[in-house]
């Protein structure tokens, strides 16, 4: 599985919303609520081989509430 996360600005107002849809959708494995800019980062995991571009284009940004996103793709996890 490719881990990716992707930061979620919510319309004023709609971040429990946003986040609940998430939930009730399955396909977030981690939810935060976070301070600043954005007011999610939400953890995905996907097959390798898919489009994470088409995933979250027509998984994420598709969820009422939703005003911007930002994808971060990871490469390493490191552990200690």
């Amino acid at each position: 599985m490719i881990p990716f996360f992707v930061q979620i600005k919510c319309q004023l107002g709609k971040s429990y919303q946003v986040a609940n849809a998430l939930a009730e959708a399955e396909i977030a494995s981690e939810i935060y609520s976070t301070a600043g800019e954005f007011d999610l980062l939400v953890k995905f995991y996907i097959e390798p081989g898919m489009d994470i571009g088409h995933f979250v284009n027509e998984k994420v940004q598709v969820v009422p509430g939703i005003q911007d996103t930002r994808t971060i793709i990871t490469f390493k996890a490191f552990t200690g």
